[in-house]
């Protein structure tokens, strides 16, 4: 399944990938619309999404700035296995430009959060929504620390939720963890940075 996946990502080109990643973030609004017309009464959970809270700076921000740190020194202290998700991250981010990845990571930010926090954890809890973020990020479920990893982010996010009751502080904090990795990922394979790494091993 997992050579499957790889050999699926291989044989798309960037755009196509691209493509495929608006595409998905696209359903999932579709999903978010249709389920908090049922499950919800005037869209009630857009309510959650509160502007004026000075928590969105002091925690969503700070807290994402948080899991970015810790995760490039993980990606530096251990092997490179441990984050291989057969390329797509690197593919995705590694030739956008810095206001590109700023519209990639507000949409998925915005998207993910809409649907699995303000309606999915609103509605069934924290452990099943985390569980189904997980599971939508389908290229993790071949690698035990990915899939750990995300599951934790989500639980953090989740309780970071539960205990602001503000939508807009973890679309924040979800916004600011892509961004930074995104740009942390295209500085990381940068044309530059990959002739020293070259000239470095020689």
């Amino acid at each position: 399944m997992k050579n499957k996946y790889n050999e699926l990502i291989t044989s798309l080109t960037d755009r196509e990938l691209l493509s495929h990643l608006y595409l998905t973030q696209m359903i999932l609004l579709i999903v978010s619309f249709i389920l908090g017309i049922i499950l919800f009464d005037d869209f009630a959970y857009l309510k959650m999404i509160q502007l004026l809270d000075v928590r969105i700076v002091t925690i969503g921000l700070t807290a994402g700035i948080s899991v970015v740190i810790l995760d490039v020194l993980l990606m530096k202290w251990l092997p490179d296995s441990y984050y291989d998700d057969g390329g797509l991250n690197n593919r995705i981010f590694r030739n956008r430009g810095f206001f590109h990845i700023l519209i990639i990571a507000a949409i998925v930010s915005f998207s993910e959060e809409l649907l699995f926090r303000g309606i999915i954890q609103t509605k069934v809890g924290l452990i099943f929504a985390s569980i189904i973020f997980a599971v939508i990020h389908y290229r993790y479920l071949f690698n035990w620390y990915l899939f750990v990893n995300i599951v934790s982010l989500s639980l953090l996010i989740g309780f970071i939720y539960q205990w602001s009751g503000n939508l807009a502080v973890t679309i924040m904090m979800h916004f600011v963890i892509d961004f930074l990795l995104g740009i942390y990922i295209k500085f990381k394979h940068s044309p530059r940075i990959d002739i020293q790494e070259e000239a470095d091993d020689e």
